[in-house]
């Protein structure tokens, strides 16, 4: 599947609000908390794509309670509810994603 920046964007703050637009809830926020729960085999994932920055192991420069969804070409969409953040990064080498997010982070808080 190929969408926009902007479609990424929309899926992250759909996440970010709890599976709300505006005034209807699109998502179930049960469903929700589940796929933000670590799963058993692999506690730093959730389920249906969600990557879980449990520990702070993938991410330690993000808060603990973010995650993130990944697709090829390491096109991310970021979700930061401690910080009521969504990041867009598209097509970047994976192992830049902590020094981008940390930056992207140092950025807000000045």
């Amino acid at each position: 599947m190929f969408i926009s920046a902007r479609d990424m964007a929309r899926f992250g703050l759909l996440h970010l609000r709890d599976g709300a637009w505006g005034d209807r809830q699109i998502l179930s926020r049960a469903w929700l908390e589940m796929a933000r729960t670590p799963g058993e085999a692999n506690d730093r994932y959730g389920f249906m794509n969600f990557f879980l920055n449990t520990g702070q192991r993938a991410l330690p420069a993000a808060p603990e309670s973010a995650y993130y969804h990944l697709g090829a070409g390491t096109n991310m969409v970021y979700v930061d509810q401690e910080n009521d953040l969504v990041v867009v990064a598209r097509w970047f080498r994976q192992g830049a994603m902590n020094d981008f997010i940390g930056q992207v982070l140092a950025a807000i808080e000045e």
